[in-house]
């Protein structure tokens, strides 16, 4: 391997050459002035919150996930149970029996962003951890096992009968192929993308990280869609046709005082989704969403 070769291998050199890695204020920091001009006009520095009336601060930071689902109809989203930070296991115990959850489930901060503090919980050692650890309110959800993801995002000018959408990000989740004699470790080394994602990997798998796939089998690392845990975001807007965009604006509009934001949708095969049949939304994100298709690694920042 030559020397360019293993600088390309070091993580600040792969953030450095891939501006979808950038930080927030490298990326962001380009339209401050048009913030700027646009809060000057409407002579308030957080004019956007206005954009979702029934959301705290418009969804734009520190809105609740759980006050999201409630304005949600249930088919829409994963059962959920909320528990404030330091609820005793039996109690948590006791409302899973009530709701008959069974593992695996899905725990993430009621509170939150970037896939922070979001865990697989797939059997009750793992719960308990997570219960013992969390310093914040949390939820638990069912784990939807459909196997396609992706984030669409919408919006609906007041006035206006129908929405529309204005991206469609496909998220490829962080998953290896096995060959058969290489480890975990060796597999993810392979790849610039998941290099990043080593260190957290080792916090999550610890000597896990060891095994040795069966060649041709694939393995999921991460079960979510998230940019910052390693998902490769490519853009699908092209794939907004009349139809699609038809079913996503029933779905949005039935839920009161949403305009502007994205959803975060699993579902199980394009055509069950384009006609609003087998989708669960996994969040719905208000004024703070980013139109994360632009993280296709096909577009450049400009």
């Amino acid at each position: 391997m030559t020397l360019l070769q293993r600088l390309g291998r070091r993580p600040f050199f792969i953030r450095l050459l891939h501006w979808e890695y950038w930080s927030f204020n490298q990326v962001y920091g380009w339209v401050l002035p048009v913030w700027a001009l646009l809060a000057l006009r409407a002579r308030s520095f957080f004019f956007f919150a206005a954009a979702n009336p029934t959301i705290e601060n418009g969804g734009f930071l520190m809105e609740s996930k759980k006050k999201i689902y409630d304005l949600m109809p249930p088919s829409f989203y994963p059962a959920t149970l909320f528990f404030p930070a330091g609820t005793p296991m039996p109690a948590i115990l006791s409302q899973m029996a009530q709701q008959q959850f069974a593992y695996p489930l899905m725990a993430k901060p009621d509170v939150g962003g970037q896939g922070r503090g979001v865990k697989k919980i797939n059997h009750e050692a793992d719960l308990v951890l997570y219960a013992k650890r969390s310093r914040f309110n949390w939820l638990l959800q069912v784990y939807v096992d459909y196997p396609l993801e992706i984030g669409v995002f919408y919006y609906r000018l007041p006035g206006e009968d129908r929405g529309r959408v204005s991206g469609i990000v496909g998220k490829e989740l962080l998953a290896v192929t096995g060959d058969g004699k290489s480890d975990l470790l060796t597999l993810l080394q392979a790849d610039p993308r998941h290099i990043l994602q080593v260190e957290a990997l080792k916090g999550d798998l610890g000597e896990g990280l060891y095994d040795v796939p069966a060649a041709g089998e694939r393995r999921e690392l991460v079960p979510y869609g998230n940019h910052a845990r390693g998902a490769k975001f490519l853009d699908y807007s092209h794939l907004a046709d009349a139809e699609f965009v038809r079913s996503i604006d029933i779905i949005c509009r039935q839920v009161p005082g949403f305009y502007f934001g994205r959803l975060d949708v699993r579902y199980r095969s394009w055509a069950e989704l384009s006609a609003g049949k087998h989708f669960s939304i996994i969040e719905l994100n208000g004024a703070g969403s980013e139109p994360t298709h632009m993280y296709d690694p096909r577009h450049s920042l400009f």
